[in-house]
């Protein structure tokens, strides 16, 4: 395979596996990978669809190699941030981390035909292929797999706007220490976790309710100001997030999930092994 035509692809690629192993490094090693097996081939009649399958499979082996690792991760998992600033929004939500942590209640190889073919649009036949299962077999994985993402979701669509406008106005209230209006930004229900990965200071567990989320966050700005630390809005997962640093290192990243009601839940990720490419 030509050089050029996988260099056309690769930026594709990462993203699919990223969508299937909600791990930036672990998606570029999945497309190496791809591009080994690949580029002694002189075969191949359509690029995409071929070095879809191998990223996939080879996303599949990284999958489950991962889910044995966790047994034994120190506190909640959390995917490891994706910067966005200039891509435009993702119009299935397919990247935002509240989607990759309802994925994770996926097995891989349901995961992968969800992503394959609801999110990216790829053919049933091509994805039979990708995930080495035929095409009813697919589509059984694929009804399971809407079956218990309806099961856990239960949340409509909000515009960008909206979104956007929320996350602001979020960030000031932790800017100005703004307690009162932190609070009222958040749903009865708000729920804030941290992936620390016990190599970093953080909540070791999740902290749920409003009052509660909203003492937690506020301490956390108020702390952070004096100890001097700086901030500033991002896109990440094609969401608005704040990255918090000490230095020239982004020390935590912040990223609210907005509903029509509020601000359901912040995912805060702490553990440095997640924010040395962000």
């Amino acid at each position: 395979m030509d050089a050029a035509v996988f260099a056309r692809e690769r930026a594709y690629l990462v993203r699919v596996a990223y969508r299937l192993t909600g791990s930036v490094a672990a998606a570029e090693d999945c497309v190496q990978e791809a591009w080994l097996r690949a580029h002694a081939r002189d075969d191949v009649e359509a690029p995409r669809a071929f070095l879809t399958t191998v990223v996939t499979r080879v996303a599949l082996d990284a999958m489950r190699a991962e889910r044995r690792r966790r047994r034994h991760y120190d506190g909640p998992w959390l995917p490891e941030p994706l910067r966005t600033d200039d891509e435009e929004p993702d119009r299935h939500d397919s990247l935002s981390m509240a989607f990759l942590v309802l994925l994770e209640s996926l097995r891989p190889r349901e995961r992968a035909v969800f992503v394959l073919h609801e999110v990216l649009d790829v053919p049933m036949p091509e994805v039979a292929k990708a995930v080495d299962r035929r095409e009813d077999a697919c589509r059984q994985l694929l009804r399971r797999a809407r079956a218990t993402l309806a099961a856990r979701e239960g949340r409509a669509v909000i515009p960008s706007r909206v979104t956007r406008d929320t996350a602001s106005r979020l960030f000031l209230a932790l800017a100005t220490g703004d307690l009162d209006g932190l609070c009222a930004l958040l749903t009865d229900d708000a729920q804030a976790i941290t992936d620390h990965g016990g190599r970093a200071s953080a909540a070791r567990r999740p902290v749920r309710g409003r009052d509660a989320v909203s003492r937690l966050l506020h301490g956390l700005a108020q702390k952070g100001l004096r100890a001097g630390l700086t901030a500033s809005v991002h896109t990440v997962n094609g969401a608005l997030s704040l990255l918090v640093c000490e230095g020239d290192r982004v020390t935590t990243v912040l990223t609210p999930e907005v509903t029509a009601d509020g601000v359901r839940a912040v995912w805060i990720v702490r553990n440095p092994d997640k924010l040395a490419r962000i």
